[in-house]
Order: structure tokens, then C-alpha cells, then sequence
């Protein structure tokens, strides 16, 4: 009875962190939608976690009181739908056709194969078990799927194309249903969600080293353009320094220096002693002429 209890208690808290790892992509399907584009984001992991969630969902139903999982699993499922959905009408043309093909071969084809071949040709734990495999091998494929966009973030050296939010909750998600099934001594359940487990660990490592290398860059790229603005500024006090002396020395060599007051003094003088010169002499010049008239007039006599 305590061991049913806590297996609920347990499975309540998976059903809560499974919906917050169903519902972390909406940060990332908000871009595309603001954007109109799905840009570098991967829409196969979508696709795989909708098919995932249906056959979780299907085994749910068949498990006697696998109500917690039926719960989880649909409400995944419809998310899952939605995100595929917004993923497809956004992509690239190219994009669009590949994931369109991809749905209709998977969540569609392979989904209604699965659940008619079980219902029809298998009975009882035969058909449990079918698809319990098919359950277990699919959510490795989830837990692994990420895996891509990992990929990328060693490539690019740039964790924006890996949401923190998912790995964080996939990591958390194959802890919770990992403890759940060795409860509830469910195999399908345990052994896919121990390795999820491992890998998300492994996601939270890489999106870690990588986005404090991220910050790092950052902060060498903004000391370097401090001080290339600096050495700019250095340089052009530099020059405007030069330029001010240029002008200095070249205003001193062409400017000529003022009188002084004694010397404005004394040329005042002798400007006036020559006028009263000239003044006193005028008197000389008009008797020279005037005798000179009358000699002229004496001999005409």
C-alpha cells in the first residue's frame, strides 16, 4: 500500500514535469510564429515526440492502471500536434514538403499500422508487450533527438538553437519516470527514461561549457572594441595636438609685433615737427617768387 502510494506521489510529480518538458517549446515556436520562419530550428524531434505521446498513450490504455500515463501522454500528444502543425506551416518550401512527408509517413502511417496490427493479430500481454518495445525504442528516440541540435551547438559553438528549458526538463523527466517504473517494476518504462536521464545530463553539460564560452567571447569582443575606440581617440588627440601647434607657430611667424606706446609718442612727433616745417617754409617760397616777378617786369620796362 505505501509502495501504490508513493508510486502515485511519484507519478503525479513525472505527470507535472512531463507537461512542463511538452510545454517548454513554446518559447521557441513564439519566435517562428513572430518571425515567420522556423530559421535553424529542427522540427524532426516534434515529430518523433508526437508519435511517441500517441504510443504512450495507446499502451496507457492497454496497462491495467496506467491512468497516470494515458493522462501525460495525451495531453503531450496534442501539444506535440500543435507544435508540428506551426513548424510545417512556417518552414521553408523545401522544409515544409520534407516534415509534411515525414508526418504523414510517421504519426500518421506508422501510428495507425501499429495500433491495427496489435489490436487485430495480438492478445492480452503479447500486445502489451509489442507495444511496449515500440513505446520504449521511440522514447530513446526522443531522449535522442536532441542530440542534433547538440551537434550543432559543438559546430556553431552557440547554444541558441538548443533551449535551455527542454534539456533542463528532459533531464528532470527521465530522473522522475525512471525512479516511477523501478516503483511500479514497469521495463518499458524504466529503461528508456534511465537513458534519458544520462543524456539530458549530458545536454546540461555541453549547453553549460558552451554558452560560458558564449559570455567569454562576448566579454574579449567588447574589451576589444573598448580599446580600439580608445586607441582611435588617442590618435586623434594626437593629430588634433599637431595641428594646434602648426597653426600657433605659423600665426607667430606671419603676425607682426605691436608699437609700443613710446614709440607711438615719438612718431607722433616727428610727424608734427615736419608739418610745422613745411608750413613755415610756404612764406620763403612766395617772396622768391614775387621778386623774381618783378625783375621780370623791370626789364620788360
Amino acid at each position: 500500500m505505501a509502495v501504490a502510494s508513493l508510486s502515485f506521489i511519484v507519478g503525479i510529480l513525472g505527470n507535472i514535469i512531463s507537461i512542463l518538458v511538452f510545454l517548454s517549446p513554446i518559447t521557441t515556436f513564439k519566435r517562428i510564429v513572430k518571425k515567420k520562419s522556423t530559421e535553424n530550428f529542427k522540427g524532426i524531434p516534434y515529430i518523433s515526440t508526437l508519435l511517441s505521446t500517441s504510443l504512450w498513450t495507446y499502451y496507457g490504455l492497454l496497462k491495467p492502471g496506467g491512468m497516470l500515463i494515458v493522462t501525460v501522454n495525451g495531453a503531450g500528444a496534442i501539444l506535440q500536434a500543435i507544435y508540428v502543425t506551426l513548424f510545417i506551416i512556417y518552414a521553408p518550401k523545401d522544409s515544409k514538403v520534407k516534415h509534411l512527408k515525414l508526418a504523414g509517413i510517421f504519426n500518421v502511417g506508422f501510428y495507425t499500422t501499429v495500433v491495427l496490427i496489435t489490436f487485430l493479430a495480438t492478445h492480452g500481454g503479447v500486445r502489451l508487450t509489442v507495444v511496449g518495445f515500440l513505446c520504449a525504442g521511440l522514447t530513446l528516440g526522443m531522449y535522442a533527438s536532441p542530440l542534433v541540435s547538440m551537434r550543432n551547438v559543438i559546430k556553431t559553438k552557440s547554444v541558441e538553437y538548443m533551449p535551455f528549458s527542454l534539456s533542463f526538463f528532459l533531464f528532470l523527466n527521465g530522473g522522475v519516470w525512471s525512479v516511477y517504473s523501478v516503483l511500479v517494476k514497469d521495463f518499458f518504462i524504466g529503461v528508456p527514461n534511465a537513458i534519458g536521464f544520462v543524456l539530458g545530463s549530458t545536454q546540461l553539460i555541453v549547453y553549460t561549457i558552451y554558452k560560458n564560452k558564449a559570455t567569454e567571447k562576448s566579454m574579449d569582443k567588447l574589451e576589444e572594441e573598448g580599446s580600439t575606440h580608445l586607441v582611435h581617440g588617442t590618435v586623434e588627440m594626437g593629430t588634433y595636438d599637431k595641428e594646434m601647434k602648426k597653426e600657433r607657430s605659423l600665426n607667430k611667424m606671419w603676425s607682426l609685433p605691436k608699437p609700443t606706446v613710446s614709440r607711438q609718442l615719438s612718431f607722433q612727433k616727428i610727424i608734427t615737427k615736419s608739418h610745422s616745417m613745411n608750413v613755415n617754409s610756404l612764406p620763403l617760397s612766395d617772396d622768391i617768387e614775387n621778386q623774381a616777378e618783378n625783375l621780370v617786369n623791370g626789364h620788360d620796362r
